[in-house]
């Protein structure tokens, strides 16, 4: 399960993306920037709870989760890590 921390910083990475992208629009069809600003203002409060609350709810459910990864008594090294050649070298 994600941290609150990791999926407030998602959201807020996700919203200012989408905001600029709804003002942009909002600019392109009134050429008000004042308007475009209030728009973009609007979207990236309700949207950033909307996509953390959502975030938050998914996290609860299993649904599409597999099952928890199995813990092997081996330790696990990665390919060219050169954990056998300093274990062969002492």
């Amino acid at each position: 399960m994600e941290s609150r921390k990791r999926a407030i910083t998602k959201a807020l990475s996700y919203r200012a993306l989408g905001t600029i992208t709804t003002a942009s629009i909002a600019w392109a069809f009134t050429k008000r920037v004042e308007l475009a600003v209030g728009i973009g203002l609007f979207d990236v409060v309700f949207k950033t709870g909307g996509y953390y609350l959502h975030e938050r709810m998914w996290n609860r459910l299993s649904y599409g989760r597999g099952g928890a990864p199995q813990e092997s008594a081996a330790p696990q090294t990665a390919p060219g890590s050169g954990a056998i050649a300093a274990r062969t070298q002492n």
